[in-house]
């Protein structure tokens, strides 16, 4: 098992406040967000730019740790997500998250690539725990 750890810390109320959010690695340590960051395109991160950064590195770890678990050994992949964040009553919903994926992966074919990529997709850990339409898009690069 494996635990890891994030903070945030919230100063002032509603859109006047600014957070700050750290990780237990310090690659975010008190990075700003807040209203402004997340509605209004200013420097800064938000809660849906996290996650989707979370997103992409788990499954393109799980694609590269399945691809690797079929005797390949040489690759690259890049991934981005894209999370959509809409308006849900007197809230807000995260509604779905669009990968997009670009792999070249020489040594196999474009079947089994989209058939493994399919599967990272559905069994990393953040798509299991996303309650939300995950789609994939793949270019593959023989």
């Amino acid at each position: 098992m494996t635990i890891n750890t994030g903070s945030a810390k919230y100063e002032g109320l509603g859109k006047e406040g600014k957070g700050h959010v750290s990780t237990q690695s310090k690659a975010l340590d008190n990075q700003p967000y807040g209203f402004q960051t997340r509605f209004e395109d200013k420097p800064g991160t938000n809660p849906e730019e996290l996650i989707a950064a979370a997103h992409a590195s788990c499954f393109t770890m799980a694609l590269s740790f399945a691809l690797a678990e079929k005797g390949l050994s040489n690759g690259t992949l890049e991934t981005s997500a894209k999370v959509t964040l809409e308006k849900d009553g007197d809230g807000f919903t995260v509604t779905r998250s669009d990968l997009t994926l670009t792999g070249h992966v020489p040594d196999t074919d474009k079947a089994t690539f989209e058939e493994v990529a399919k599967g990272a997709k559905a069994n990393c850990p953040i798509s299991k725990l996303l309650n939300a339409e995950i789609t994939l898009e793949m270019t593959f690069e023989g």
